[in-house]
């Protein structure tokens, strides 16, 4: 699998810095990719989609335990 596609469950396991590091390097890693695009150098343009949906998973998995710590205090 490659780096920037992660399951859901890895992602619950993750410390809240762990996320917030990996959410980063995904997102510089998405502004590459699409620089690339715009350039016609892309290899693989379904890497776009994956890291975007990467990125969504983890924001709503620290939007979960956000909501869940809300809800105990």
């Amino acid at each position: 699998m490659p780096k920037y596609m992660l399951r859901t469950d890895d992602i619950r396991k993750m410390s809240r810095e762990e996320r917030l590091k990996k959410l980063a390097e995904l997102r510089e890693e998405l502004v590459k990719l699409r620089l690339k695009a715009a350039m016609g150098t892309l290899d693989n343009p379904g890497a776009i989609r994956a890291i975007r949906k990467t990125i969504a998973r983890i924001l709503t998995v620290m939007r979960e335990e956000e909501l869940k710590a809300q809800k105990k205090a």
